[in-house]
Formats: structure tokens, C-alpha cells, sequence
């Protein structure tokens, strides 16, 4: 089969389509036929080996796999010996994590699989796992969202963004999302009652505030944006800025350091790709709440240059790759 691999940590420039064996799913794993990828921020992150921490868990000096790409979407082709409850054909999607699935077959732990949305298309699929999820996992598991609150969501457009306006939407709070000028109206379609243009206002000076306030950016001190939480508020750093060393880890090991300080409740976390939320997304997905918003599909032979818009194009929402 065809596969995007790498033998070193680099640019796209080292990315290149090679014939490899099909994979073998292990006993807990499927098989899928990959359809459609998307690509986030984790998959460059991999792809060039920094910011430094990625190396512990990546491989120190060099890659330990060959392979790169996360979310998916596609047909199961085989499963593993202990998967009961998938079965060759079905239409799946998922986070393989630290998979391999930019190549024409891929093997991933059934429980990071989930049956796709009825009314998706593979590629539309492959924009939802692991944003979606962050944004599920953080505004109800963490932000512990509910009905008729206040939340401000400080990056509401990209990957994460996007799904976080939407999923505040739907667990029924009322949303003011932060972007730039060009991408208001995106925003206000995607549900936000409120925006603010950053390049006109300062969110930290608003006048109003908020239960929760979710930060895919994190471009102001933690001491500033508590400035708009209501007593008892939540606030959840998400991303970050770009950087070698740290990158998006540095100011969230900051606002963790500071969390004993200020009043409201600092909750930093990492999604983790399970089928019980994916199914939480579908069905938000099928009952009309929650639609991927994609900017730009590429197909799988311009993967490099996919990756070359992602990191310098400033996508408004999800790059996604057909096969």
C-alpha cells in the first residue's frame, strides 16, 4: 500500500510517498480504509520534533514511527480478534493518536473508534475527532457548562475553536467569541450571540463577565483574563503560542503555577480519544448542533503542501486531506 513517511524530524520537505506493507490489526484493533485525514497542530508538532517535550513521547533523536496523521475517517477492512462490536465495512471515524493513518490503510485501538455521523461525508468526518473532542471534553467535563451560562472563547475560530462556539452553543450557553475581523462573520454562523474583533478590542477590558472562559491563544496573563470571570468562573488555557523549546506548554505551565493565586479555577487538560465522545459528537453531529467547518481540502499527494498552509496560511478552521 501507499504511505506518507519521514525518517527524521523536519519540514514537509521530508515527507515522501513509499510502498509498505498493510498493517496487521492487533487483537484490540481495527483495520480501516482511510477516506479522509484532517490535520492539527499535534500532527506538525510530530512532524517537526518540537516544541522539545513532543521528543519524550515521539522519539528523542529521531522519530519512533515512521508514519504520521491522527484523525481519520473510512470503512473498517479487518478487526482484531477480541473486537466484537465493529465489523469489516462499517463507516468509522476516529483519533489513532500517535497513528499512522496518512497512507491507504491504517490500525487503531477499536476503543478510539466510533461509527461516522449518517449525515457526513468522509471528509467533513475527518475534521471531528480530536477537535471536536478537545472542545467536548473541555467545556463539559472541565468548563462544566450548563444551560443559560456566560462563555467567552478567546480563539473561536481554527481546529478547536470552531467546535468550541458550537458545543457552548448546544449545551446552552450564551457565547462571545474572540477573532479576528475577516473571520466575524464565520463565527456569528457558527452560533456566537457576541464577537469581538481583536484587532479592535481588548476582550480583558470587555466591561462584561463570564462563568468560563475557554483560551485556545492564551495571549494575555492569566491575572488579566480572570479579570472577566464571575466569582466561581472557570478558566481553561487550551493552546498557546508557537515556540522551539516550550512552545504552547510554557504558558500553560504558567497558568498552573499561578492557579493558587487568583479566585477563579484554573483547569488545564488533555483531551484523550475515547468512543464514548465521539459518539457524544455524533450525536450532536446528526441532531443538527455541531457541523465541521472546513477551510480547505487537499488531496493526499499535496500533503506537504497542506502542511505548508496550515502552518502558514492561518486556516480559519479545519485542513482536511482526501485520499
Amino acid at each position: 500500500m501507499q504511505a506518507v513517511v519521514r525518517d527524521t524530524y523536519g519540514s514537509p520537505d521530508v515527507l515522501r510517498f513509499e510502498t509498505i506493507a498493510r498493517p496487521t490489526p492487533g487483537p484490540d484493533e481495527v483495520l480501516v480504509r482511510v477516506r479522509a485525514s484532517s490535520l492539527n497542530r499535534a500532527d506538525r508538532y510530530r512532524l517537526e520534533g518540537i516544541p522539545a517535550p513532543i521528543r519524550l513521547v515521539s522519539g528523542l533523536f529521531k522519530p519512533r514511527t515512521r508514519g504520521l496523521g491522527m484523525d481519520f475517517a473510512g470503512d473498517v477492512a479487518a478487526v482484531g480478534g477480541r473486537v466484537t462490536d465493529l465489523k469489516p465495512g462499517d463507516a468509522v471515524y476516529g483519533d489513532a493518536s500517535f497513528g499512522e493513518m496518512w497512507a491507504e490503510y491504517g490500525c487503531v485501538s477499536a476503543s478510539q473508534v466510533a461509527p461516522m455521523p449518517s449525515n457526513l461525508t468522509c471528509e467533513q468526518a475527518a475534521a471531528v475527532p480530536l477537535s471536536g473532542t478537545t472542545a467536548l471534553q473541555g467545556l463539559r467535563d472541565f468548563g462544566r457548562v450548563t444551560p443559560g451560562q456566560s462563555v467567552l472563547i478567546n480563539g473561536a475560530t481554527g481546529a478547536v475553536g470552531t467546535f468550541a462556539v458550537q458545543i457552548a452553543r448546544a449545551l446552552g450557553a450564551d457565547v462571545t467569541a474572540v477573532c479576528s475581523q475577516r473571520n466575524l462573520q464565520l463565527v456569528r454562523e457558527l452560533g456566537a450571540e457576541h464577537v469581538i474583533a481583536y484587532e479592535t478590542e481588548d476582550y480583558t477590558a470587555c466591561g462584561r463577565q463570564f462563568d468560563v472562559l475557554f483560551d485556545v491563544i492564551l495571549n494575555h496573563t492569566l491575572r488579566e483574563s480572570c479579570r472577566v470571570l464571575k466569582p466561581g468562573g472557570v478558566y481553561l488555557p487550551v493552546g498557546g503560542p508557537e515556540g522551539r523549546w516550550l512552545g504552547p506548554v510554557a504558558p500553560l505551565m504558567a497558568a498552573m503555577l499561578q492557579a493558587p493565586l487568583v479566585r477563579p479555577r484554573v483547569a488545564s487538560f488533555t483531551a484523550e480519544a475515547n468512543r464514548a465522545d465521539l459518539e457524544a459528537l455524533t450525536a450532536l453531529i446528526e441532531a443538527g448542533a455541531v457541523t465541521p467547518a472546513i477551510d480547505r481540502t487537499f488531496p493526499l499527494a499535496e500533503i506537504a503542501d497542506a502542511m505548508r498552509y496550515l502552518v502558514d496560511g492561518h486556516p480559519p478552521s479545519k485542513v482536511v486531506i482526501s485520499m
